[in-house]
């Protein structure tokens, strides 16, 4: 336990106590690198989704790849306009999931809570396994390994995150920045090429010179749908209102519309060019790629092409950020409602929610490899959830304005049910299209979601039912004399008073002639009500309330006992550990297991009598 102490203090640094929180806040411009990276990469693999679908019916319908990216930016706009409304309306933070479940109930706050939660981990993948691409573009000799890349790349973007929020904005913020910096330089000498006749477009490949067959509404529907994946991540700043500086929600809002801003323009300039340049779509180069080859093709800027290759590798794995910032504060958020494992809730070491970051990494590893890192296996799968949570959260906020009517209600109902209509035409498209080429594991995968949260939330219920101490008639204890000889103490471990805990008091009672209860506050206990419950159950007994402020558990209580032991020598000492049991091992998984931690780090430091007073549900 000592090596991976060091290891971690090495990796993820020191522990911040949980008065620096208001310290981990995020300037816009860090803001915008952190929580719109994963919108901004976008445009590294949204127009070559748009080509790799027309490209089906032949060369010709390629010349409606900049009707299509017009239509998704005009899209983008409303969305845009449409989540400023709600962090307007939600200055504490108005995800999808907190906004359906006020105004829609807890069934569609569940489902947008699953759509964003499978599209967080998509992200993940997706921005990494095509961030490999650019690398593997640049490099081919490098393609054999691409797997083991994308799992060093995921390891090392959560060993960032681990180490808190502050750092990992600033971390992030060149890469983002450099990106679009890259992109718009890109940008501005192809236009420039143009206007000077510099353009000489792509020969077509044998067969496909100025053909066009086999075109169809289902086939433009279906370009139209893998484009819209340019919209991922847009509802990341509505999520993540709290990690601005103050003002929090109106600086959320003036980063949200210069997301908006750079994405749309970065995706209708690189639309264009590959437009004009006539890029066929291909297995082994990107349009970034080739437009960079074709662009950059004079020695003066030649080695720019190699800036634009490691920018936007450097981006699509730093997009994943997004999903690292969002996913765990959901999760978070689904926990202190009973919906998920209680121990996402729990701020780790660094002010993060560090289950989270971990628990993601792991389903993103996963993910990587059964689909073998490969983009376009992915890509069909995105794009499902994120609408269907735009779909949500925007039917939210027409039926929030019309609860509240205040101020110009009626212009922000219209402006978000333009949004309902708009997501939801969308949706529908993308699970038409998309639905055979992979789009089924999410509709399936959803429901299924929903169903384990529910489950969670009943098993809370029912712990909570027969743990709780309502009902319950107080003893009369006669306070405890003091003797001048103890002969045998003992400390009563307290997390909450419930049955489980009186149990294992009556326990201490008999075995014991001095008895002390402690419990540890981690910054979350509400210490008026514990005092008032402890003064009608046990009030012969003192408690002792631990101030923990780097949220630790285990440390502070293993620091009593040691220091109560000295101040009884000569004497046994038994630390009594109250523990509930679930009646099955998998239920166990829905709970810290402190218990057995505690009592291991107990044991380590030669406490000699540690004892387990075990409550059967």
């Amino acid at each position: 336990m000592a090596l991976f102490t060091k290891i971690k203090r090495v990796l993820i640094g020191r522990s911040l106590p949980t008065s620096a929180h208001a310290e981990q806040r995020l300037s816009n411009a860090a803001a915008l690198a952190v929580l719109s990276s994963d919108a901004l990469s976008s445009v590294a693999y949204a127009t070559q989704e748009i080509l790799t679908v027309l490209i089906l019916a032949g060369g010709a319908a390629l010349s409606l790849s900049l009707p299509i990216a017009i239509a998704i930016v005009l899209l983008l706009s409303i969305i845009v306009l449409s989540y400023q409304q709600t962090i307007r309306a939600y200055p504490n933070g108005g995800g999808a999931y907190t906004v359906s479940k006020e105004n829609l109930g807890v069934y569609p706050s569940l489902i947008a809570a699953a759509a964003l939660l499978i599209d967080y981990v998509l992200t993940v993948a997706v921005s990494i396994s095509a961030g490999i691409d650019a690398l593997t573009s640049a490099f081919p000799s490098l393609e054999p390994i691409s797997v083991w890349i994308c799992l060093f790349c995921t390891f090392l973007i959560m060993v960032a995150n681990l180490r808190g929020v502050k750092e990992s904005g600033q971390l992030f913020m060149i890469p983002t920045y450099a990106f679009v910096l890259s992109i718009f330089v890109l940008i501005g000498i192809g236009l420039v090429k143009q206007l000077l006749g510099q353009v000489v477009p792509v020969a077509a490949p044998s067969g496909l010179e100025n053909s066009i067959s086999s075109l169809t509404l289902f086939l433009i529907l279906r370009a139209f749908s893998g484009g819209c994946t340019a919209m991922t991540g847009v509802e990341a700043i509505s999520n993540g209102v709290m990690a601005f500086k103050s003002p929090e929600w109106k600086n959320a809002r003036l980063t949200m519309r210069y997301m908006g801003i750079l994405l749309g323009l970065m995706f209708l300039g690189i639309t264009y060019l590959a437009s004009i340049y006539h890029i066929y779509p291909s297995q082994n180069e990107t349009v970034i790629s080739q437009l960079g080859h074709l662009i950059l093709d004079v020695p003066i800027f030649a080695w720019f092409y190699y800036v634009i290759q490691a920018a936007t590798l450097l981006i699509l794995l730093l997009a994943a950020n997004t999903s690292y910032a969002d996913f765990p504060r959901l999760s978070s958020l689904l926990a202190q409602d009973s919906f998920m494992p209680r121990q996402f809730s729990h701020l780790g070491e660094r002010l993060v929610f560090s289950n989270g970051i971990v628990f993601l990494s792991v389903l993103a590893a996963l993910l990587l490899i059964v689909f073998k890192g490969n983009t376009d296996e992915l890509i069909p799968l995105y794009a499902v959830g994120v609408f269907t949570s735009f779909s949500l959260s925007q039917a939210g906020m027409v039926v929030h304005w019309f609860k509240e009517r205040g101020k110009h209600w009626q212009t922000s109902a219209a402006i978000n049910g333009m949004g309902v209509v708009a997501t939801t035409i969308v949706l529908t498209v993308i699970v038409i299209t998309k639905f055979m080429l992979g789009a089924w594991l999410i509709v399936i995968a959803i429901p299924t979601i929903v169903f384990y949260c529910l489950s969670i939330r009943n098993h809370y219920r029912y712990i909570a039912k027969r743990l709780s101490i309502k009902g319950v008639t107080p003893h009369i204890y006669t306070p405890r004399p003091k003797n001048e000889t103890i002969s045998h103490p003992a400390v009563v471990i307290v997390g909450q008073l419930n049955r489980c805990t009186l149990e294992a008091l009556d326990y201490a009672r008999s075995i014991a002639d001095e008895i002390v209860a402690i419990h540890v506050d981690t910054g979350f206990t509400n210490r008026e009500k514990l005092q008032n419950q402890w003064q009608q159950f046990e009030a012969d007994i003192p408690l002792v309330i631990l101030d923990s402020p780097y949220r630790e558990v285990v440390s502070p209580i293993v620091d009593f006992v040691h220091d109560y032991e000295s101040q009884h020598p000569g004497v046994l000492s038994t630390v009594v550990i109250p523990a509930f049991v679930t009646k099955t091992i998998w239920d166990r998984f829905l709970h810290n297991q402190t218990a057995f931690f505690l009592k291991a780090a107990l044991l380590g430091k030669q406490c000699r009598v540690v004892t387990t007073v075990r409550y059967y549900l």
